[in-house]
């Protein structure tokens, strides 16, 4: 059986995130990348040059060229360069937060319905192998908590901590729970360092009886990635950074109880690579483990929220 022909794909965005696309647009098997764009052209052009990638001179030169775009400009110009790809007829891959509110990512999701093409979202610890181990196990939790600490930088200073860090353990706890509905969001946070909120705690109630306490910071001394989740018989532990899983089961025998060991095997490897290969799959109609555009909406919906529940921050 002979391979499938490359997807000629571009990349929008060449900043943190967008250096990476790049790279695995140039390097990974399934691409055949097309070039990139960003209105910086100094840091456009540094940035092709080292990949060997061609600096496209406008958004409509990639549009004409590819069937398949991977957006990572700021979250704010999501809708207007996703539009672009969309109405076009092209695949698109749009880095997290869909867009900067609901309404656009609504918008989005029906561009991408009446075109009939692929569009998805950066989630990219959906793709740690260590989450794919658990989600394979099919677990249905009771409570879980996920830490997800940082130290401060200058990016993404467009969006607070809830869109920027938050949003990946808000989509996961969707996924844990299998789309049931949040009936409850709790929310505290504050501003440290930016003008935004830079650390925020939440706790969500789903309509399962599942509860969920999440704590996202950008003002740590250290970087924490973790995920526990609690089953009525087991226990997992993610560390998303290790790419790791512990496991414990709850066994019950002649009246005895004993916690015994679950072995979850974990094969390491890189998950924004994984997330391209999947969106690759998804492009040529195959049924893919995936983060798609309703899945990417219904956590930024998740994330605004949390947002909202938090409220105005107090006059400086």
């Amino acid at each position: 059986m002979s391979e499938p022909a490359p997807i000629a794909v571009a990349v929008v965005g060449t900043g943190h995130l967008g250096r990476h696309h790049l790279r695995l647009a140039r390097t990974l098997p399934g691409w055949r990348c097309v070039g990139a764009f960003d209105p910086d052209r100094f840091r456009l052009e540094a940035l092709c040059a080292e990949f060997g990638a061609e600096a496209l001179g406008s958004l409509d030169e990639a549009v004409a060229r590819a069937e398949a775009a991977v957006v990572a400009s700021p979250t704010v110009t999501h809708l207007e360069v996703a539009a672009r790809f969309l109405a076009a007829g092209r695949h698109v891959l749009v880095e997290k937060p869909i867009a900067a509110s609901a309404t656009e990512a609504a918008g989005m999701v029906e561009l991408a319905r009446r075109a009939g093409v692929v569009l998805g979202v950066g989630h990219v610890e959906f793709f740690n192998p260590a989450v794919q181990a658990v989600l394979a196990r099919s677990p249905r939790p009771r409570y879980l908590e996920a830490q997800r600490l940082s130290p401060f930088t200058r990016r993404s200073m467009d969006i607070d901590v809830v869109l920027d860090l938050m949003v990946h353990d808000l989509q996961l706890a969707q996924a844990l729970n299998h789309g049931s509905p949040v009936t409850e969001v709790r929310a505290v946070g504050v501003p440290v360092l930016s003008g935004r909120v830079d650390l925020a705690n939440v706790r969500l109630a789903f309509a399962n009886g599942c509860v969920a306490n999440l704590t996202a910071s950008r003002v740590s001394s250290e970087r924490v990635r973790k995920l526990r989740l609690f089953e009525p018989d087991a226990y997992h532990s993610i560390d998303y950074a290790e790419q790791s899983v512990s496991a414990y089961r709850l066994l019950r025998s002649g009246g005895e109880a004993t916690i015994a060991p679950i072995d979850v095997a974990v094969e390491k490897g890189e998950p924004l690579a994984a997330e391209h290969l999947a969106f690759q799959r998804a492009c040529r109609g195959e049924r893919v483990a995936f983060v798609d555009g309703e899945a990417g909406a219904a956590a930024l919906a998740a994330a605004v929220a949390v947002v909202d529940a938090i409220g105005p921050l107090p006059t400086p």
